[in-house]
């Protein structure tokens, strides 16, 4: 695709999707002061997409106590609040499968609530700011007090990333396995499985040990379908040999960065991240601030390797970078690369909402489904 005309579409489809509507459980409708035949909350005459129910199409959204009970053009009963959508998009909650959400530990976390209106986002997966050293502060102290949605993958390193910008990785004694096997274990109402960083400046001359303790920790875990997500930037050694070690249901996240050793090397995909995506490895985004570039995600996206989510990889130093990485704006740049609304919206809402795996209603507008609306 021309630059230019990539950059006037990006700020085009921007604006475009940027998020109007963010959380209205917080309108006095939703707290139990709606007619008892009617609603407490009716959105009005916007168009709503929910790619769970293939359903795309301008229509009314009824709420009550906190509950999607009605979705049908023009909705006739009462409401003890309206908002009028028209001229909008309306969608599931997002869910961002990578974010970094634990701004007093961390070094680079940010605060979920305050994030919000900023980014459409309502379930936020902090993606290794904890490790089990500080998992438990984060779980109560800053999930159990957010009015945000909460998951999170453990850091296989017991400090998590609270030593950054000093890459926790090139100490493999934080990489202790039956720690992060036991936190996972404990936790599961809340942890999706292990993370790990898997760049040169993060590991030094540790190669893919940490990918392999990852590993290892959540298979000890006993948890069935524990995740590993795995970080690439420039990955060291064989980057095959890493992508070999993922297992069906793995994330690799940064699967489009530039930063030197990745999945698109002389313009071409290399074999085993197409191998990769074949057994059922997640490819996610994670864009932040340096870990997406157009001239590796087009020829990767040609040549087979589609994303399964879009994320953000949102933290403070990402935020304030050029590539503005809230995630309606990234949503955007897959737009110019030749994604339908309703496969972008559907990667950042019943595609998560799925590998998370603890609500059958999450990222979707579904009869019963919480009242998570962007």
């Amino acid at each position: 695709m021309n630059p230019k005309r990539r950059s006037a579409l990006q700020n085009i489809l921007g604006i475009a999707s940027a998020p109007l509507l963010i959380n209205p459980i917080d309108s006095f409708g939703q707290q139990g002061l709606g007619p008892i035949d009617g609603y407490d909350l009716i959105i009005t005459g916007g168009r709503v997409i929910d790619p769970s129910q293939k359903f795309d199409q301008i229509a009314d959204i009824g709420i009550r106590n906190q509950k999607i009970v009605e979705i049908k053009p023009q909705l006739t009963k009462k409401s003890a609040q309206t908002i009028n959508a028209s001229g909008k998009i309306i969608t599931p909650g997002l869910i961002d499968l990578h974010a970094h959400c634990y701004p007093q530990v961390s070094a680079i976390g940010l605060p979920a609530d305050e994030l919000v209106y900023l980014t459409g986002t309502t379930t936020f997966v902090d993606a290794g700011d904890a490790g089990a050293n500080n998992f438990s502060a984060f779980k109560h102290y800053i999930a159990a007090q957010a009015r945000s949605r909460m998951y999170a993958f453990l850091h296989i390193s017991s400090i998590g990333l609270a030593g950054f910008p000093v890459g926790e990785m090139k100490n493999m004694e934080y990489a202790n396995i039956d720690l992060a096997a036991r936190t996972l274990n404990e936790n599961t109402d809340i942890l999706l499985g292990i993370k790990v960083r898997e760049s040169l400046d993060v590991v030094g001359e540790n190669g893919i040990e940490p990918l392999r303790r990852a590993v290892l920790a959540a298979e000890r875990s006993g948890v069935k379908g524990a995740r590993v997500m795995c970080h690439i930037g420039n990955a060291p050694g064989d980057l095959s040999v890493l992508l070999d070690t993922l297992r069906p249901g793995d994330i690799l996240t940064h699967a489009y960065s530039g930063a030197g050793n990745n999945t698109v090397q002389n313009g071409k995909l290399i074999a085993a991240a197409l191998e990769a995506k074949k057994r059922g490895v997640i490819i996610d985004v994670g864009h932040g601030g340096g870990s997406f570039d157009f001239t590796i995600a087009e020829p990767a996206i040609q040549q087979g390797l589609i994303p399964n989510t879009i994320s953000s990889d949102l933290h403070a130093y990402s935020g304030n970078s050029p590539s503005i990485p809230y995630l309606p704006n990234v949503m955007s740049k897959f737009l110019t690369l030749g994604f339908t609304i309703n496969e972008v919206i559907a990667m950042t809402t019943s595609h998560p909402g799925k590998i998370i795996n603890r609500d059958p209603l999450l990222g979707t507008l579904k009869n019963g489904a919480s009242a998570d609306i962007t």
